[in-house]
This record gives structure tokens, C-alpha cells and sequence, in this order.
């Protein structure tokens, strides 16, 4: 991880994110585009130069800070002055999230919108007032842990109140309990993927979350959004890992989850699973770990075509064989992204579709399960490639949104989507959004995998390149309008992982129904009756 002072610009009072204020991740690892690339993309969609670079951290303007100076010492009487700021250098990092939108609006030489302020409680109790202090002033509060939300989840919408505070829960970063008899943790909301394996470590257990943000999203963060991790085959998504939540809501605090399963009612779990920080703050999870795998086996495959690695593995899913991860990659992604994998131990040409499994576990487990999924691929039409490929995709797996960063500053616009169904529906949704996409971005090279799979369905992810029109923002608003509006017209959900935010909103009343909107609605009254919480996300 990268150093604090690296994260944002000089002069901040309070601890930075632990992200590059205008791209993703440590600036240590960002890595310019090859000559091949760079050619690539000329021949491809005709890139060949890049756009005017844009401010840096000392350079950037914000807006002016709304909030009064009464309602900034009302802040500081409750969690001290020493954890909150208004000061620019603080408010910038924690402007918003890492899409592409967010990124290209970081990117701007015109004034930026920012929160107000900053407040770092570090307890429930100091959360608790200042929901409290907020509700009564009209200040919206927007939870803030990793800044890693893709979907806007993290701007800083006013909605007519009159400023808005970033809550960064960094604080709230211990492991507070460790049960190895039941195999469950309860981890502090605030820390990161790997503080809470590193913790977990000093025990001998791991929890075995790892999505692409895995470096610096936060435990209270998975929870919020849903989170899918890459080892989701085996350990399944965050969610199902969830035992217990402590939420801290503007109506009272919330400790959800009393036993393994239970048959009280309605799972009031699920409410807050999800929420996006709207309907309360969680401040601590428990979550089921599991002992530290003994051993670890990598195998690649091939498959002539993408239906035919699909229906691989469907079969492998369906029969229950046990891969702790099991993805597959289309032509398009396959060739692009050998092409730009650091090779490990000169691995076998790849053409068709490559798919990864990686085994996890007992040596006679881990034996047996990738003996049967072996069979499987096998009589599925698949070839194997060994172990290199798959070790490969796993030494490069949280580094693609630095390519992403690369490409932009190339003067390509480059941004992700994802989605999810059956299997009879998955052929038809993943044409009808490659269609759109290609529709509304004349030219653009759409790449697209399935990176988590259910018995009944999977997972679609999209990576979309194209040339970077004279105003990119409106150029990706216009293919994420159709994206949206082709997945929810071929069975899809408008989201598998990344969570609604701002960005997937105008799709939810498609989602869960008018109903369903009035039920969020009612909920939302319920713990959060003044509506200070992340206004403007998830909730029509």
C-alpha cells in the first residue's frame, strides 16, 4: 500500500485514503502503455494522442464549503478537533469514487464539487451524535471507507440540504473478536482487505474475500455494496459470508444476526446488506473465516469458442466440484489480456477463450476437487494449459484499473459494467449488451468474462475501450444509458457487484418494482426519517 502522503495533496490535518486522489490505487504500481499497446490502439480505434493533462493536487479547485462555521465546531465538540477538517486537502480525496466519470471529473481545470467536511468518529457513540448533530442541521452524511465505489456511490449530492459531511470510518479498524471454535470474526467497518487478512493471519484464519478493490476497499464496504470477490466459487460473496452487523442508524443502533440461521422473521440482515450507506452506518461486521488453506493448485484451460467454455462451466458449477475459483474469458479478452500479462514460467499460446480455476484447501480436498473438474472440462470440449496461464491471472488480478488509468491518459476512454442471469438468458444478454455498447461507441473493442457462477446462472463483466470523444462524460452517460437499458430489457440484473449508486438508480424501479421502491422508501423513513444518509443513491 501506498504511503498516506501519497494519496492526496499536501497540507491535509487528517490521515488520506490510501488511493491517488485522481486514479486508482498506489501511484507506485501505475505502469505506462507499452509501445505495442500504444500501436494497438491506433490501429484499432485510431488513438493516437492524449487529451490535455489535467490539474494536479496543488492546481485543483473545489467548490467553496458550504458548511457554517458554528456547524464545523459542533462537528469538532463531538469527535475533537483533531478528527474533522474543511480544509481543501482533505475534502479533495474524498470527492468521490474511482469510475471513469469520477476519474475524467478529476481530470477538470473547473471547480470540482467536494464534501464540505471531514469528520473521523471512533466510536458508535461519536457516530451516533453526529447523526444526531447532522439530522437537526440539515447536513447530509455520505459513509466513507475505501473510495473504491465504480458507481458514484460516494458524490457528494446536497439534495437540498445544506452541506454535506464525508464520515471516513478509518478508525474503526481493530479485529474485535476471533471465535476459532465457531469460525467467525468480528472485523471494525473501516478496515482494509488486507488488514483484515493480515490480522486474521496472526491466527491462522483467513476470511478469502478478494475482489479487484481488494488492496483498499473496506470491510464495512463489502457489506454495504454486496462485494463479489474473486474466490467467490469457494467461499462464496461477502453476503453469504456475513453472521452479524452493528449498525449505527439516525433512529438507533442496530445488532443484527443472533445465531447460524433463524426462522424470526424476515432477515432484517438483508436490509442493510446492500444499503450503500443510506440507511445507516455499519460499524462492525462478523463474518465466518475459515483456517488458512494448506495448499493451493492452479490449472488453466482453453475452449474453441465462448459457449462452449460457458457451458463448461455450468457443468462444472452444477455438479458441485469444488473450484475455489473458476472465471472464463471471451477471444477478444483472452487475446488483449495475454498480451499484456507479465509471463510467469513461458506458458502456452492461448487462443479460443481461457478460463482459470484455482483449488484451495486439504492436499486429498484440493486433489479430489481438481480431479473432478478436471473430468469435467475435459468431456466439455476444454484443453488444458497448466498451471502458468492461472498462475499468471492471479499475480496480475488487482491490476487491471491501473491499465484503465494508462489508457485514459492515452486519450482512450475505458470503463467497466456488469451484470448477471440464468444460463438460458446468459448468450442472449451478453449480444444485446455488446450490441448496445458497440451502438453507441461506433468502433469501441468490448471485452467481456464471466467472473462468478451460481448453479442457476453467472455473471457477465464488460470492459469497453474506445476513442475519447470532445466530451467523454456524455459520451459514456449515452452507453451506459443504453447498456442499462439493454440489460434490463434481456433479463439481467443492473448490477452483480459494484452496487447502484448514483449510477444504477434510474434502473432500481425496473429492478425491484414499484412495490419494491415504496417498500426502500418506507425502510429508508423508518432509521432515517430527516434523510440525511448518502442522499441521491439507491433509493428512487
Amino acid at each position: 500500500m501506498a504511503p498516506e502522503t501519497q494519496a492526496g495533496p499536501a497540507g491535509a490535518a487528517l490521515p488520506l485514503p490510501p488511493m491517488k486522489w485522481d486514479a486508482w490505487g498506489d501511484p507506485a504500481l501505475a505502469k505506462e502503455l507499452s509501445v505495442e499497446v500504444k500501436a494497438l490502439l491506433a490501429a484499432a480505434l485510431g488513438v493516437t494522442g492524449a487529451p490535455a493533462p489535467g490539474p494536479s493536487a496543488a492546481e485543483a479547485v473545489l467548490q467553496p464549503s458550504l458548511l457554517a462555521d458554528a456547524d464545523l465546531k459542533a462537528l469538532a465538540a463531538v469527535v475533537g478537533d483533531a478528527h474533522v477538517s474543511a480544509a481543501d486537502a482533505d475534502r479533495l480525496p474524498r470527492a468521490g469514487g474511482k469510475s471513469t466519470p469520477d476519474l475524467l471529473r478529476r481530470r477538470s481545470h473547473r471547480p470540482q464539487d467536494a464534501p464540505d467536511a471531514v469528520v473521523l468518529p471512533g466510536t458508535e457513540e461519536e457516530v451516533a451524535a453526529l447523526l444526531a448533530l447532522c439530522a437537526e442541521r440539515r447536513i447530509a452524511v455520505v459513509p466513507f471507507g475505501g473510495g473504491t465505489s465504480v458507481v458514484g456511490g460516494l458524490e457528494p449530492l446536497r439534495e437540498g440540504f445544506a452541506a454535506v459531511v464525508s464520515l471516513d470510518l478509518r478508525r474503526f479498524d481493530a479485529l474485535l473478536d476471533l471465535d476459532e471454535t465457531s469460525g467467525e470474526a468480528v472485523l471494525g467497518a473501516g478496515l482494509t482487505g488486507p488488514a483484515a487478512e493480515a490480522l486474521l493471519a496472526e491466527r491462522g484464519f483467513e476470511l478469502g474475500h478478494y475482489p479487484q478493490s481488494f488492496r483498499f476497499a473496506t470491510i464495512g464496504g463489502f457489506a454495504a455494496t454486496r462485494s463479489s470477490g474473486q474466490d467467490s466459487a469457494g467461499y462464496g460473496r461477502f453476503d453469504e459470508m456475513v453472521r452479524g452487523l452493528r449498525v449505527v442508524t439516525p433512529s438507533g443502533v442496530l445488532d443484527l444476526g443472533r445465531a447460524p440461521a433463524s426462522a424470526a422473521g424476515p432477515d432484517l440482515r438483508e436490509l442493510f446488506l446492500g444499503s450503500e450507506g443510506t440507511l445507516g452506518v455499519i460499524t462492525a461486521v462478523r463474518v465466518r473465516v475459515h483456517a488458512v488453506p494448506a495448499v493451493k493448485a492452479y490449472e488453466a484451460w482453453s475452449f474453441p469458442d465462448f459457449t462452449a467454455g460457458a457451458q463448461a462451466l455450468r457443468a462444472v458449477e452444477q455438479q458441485g466440484t469444488g473450484p475455489t475459483v473458476i472465471r472464463l474469458s471471451d477471444e477478444a479478452e483472452t487475446a488483449i489480456n495475454l498480451a499484456l500479462t507479465e509471463r510467469i514460467g513461458g506458458e502456452p499460446a492461448v487462443t479460443g477463450c481461457l478460463a482459470v480455476t484455482v483449488f484451495e484447501g486439504g492436499a486429498e480436498q484440493v486433489a479430489a476437487r481438481q480431479q473432478l473438474t478436471r473430468a469435467a472440462l475435459l468431456a466439455a470440449g476444454g484443453s488444458s494449459l497448466g498451471e502458468a496461464p492461472a498462475r499468471a491471472w492471479e499475480h496480475g488480478r488487482f491490476n487491471a484499473p491501473y491499465l484503465r488509468d494508462s489508457l485514459l491518459n492515452a486519450g482512450a476512454l475505458c470503463e467497466t459494467l456488469e451484470t448477471a442471469t440464468d444460463w438460458r438468458q446468459l448468450p442472449f444478454l451478453r449480444f444485446a449488451v455488446t450490441a448496445a455498447l458497440t451502438t453507441a461507441l461506433p468502433g469501441a473493442l468490448v471485452l467481456c468474462h464471466i467472473s462468478h457462477v451460481y448453479p442457476t446462472g453467472a455473471s457477465l463483466y464488460f470492459t469497453v475501450v474506445a476513442a475519447m470523444g470532445e466530451d467523454p462524460l456524455a459520451q459514456w452517460a449515452a452507453a451506459k444509458r443504453a447498456a442499462g437499458d439493454a440489460i434490463m430489457a434481456n433479463g439481467g440484473t443492473i448490477t452483480h457487484h459494484h452496487a447502484v449508486g448514483a449510477d444504477h438508480k434510474p434502473w432500481m424501479a425496473d429492478e425491484v418494482g414499484e412495490l419494491g421502491v415504496r417498500i426502500l422508501r418506507a425502510v429508508k423513513a423508518a432509521v432515517d426519517p430527516a434523510g440525511i444518509l448518502n442522499p441521491g443513491k439507491l433509493i428512487p
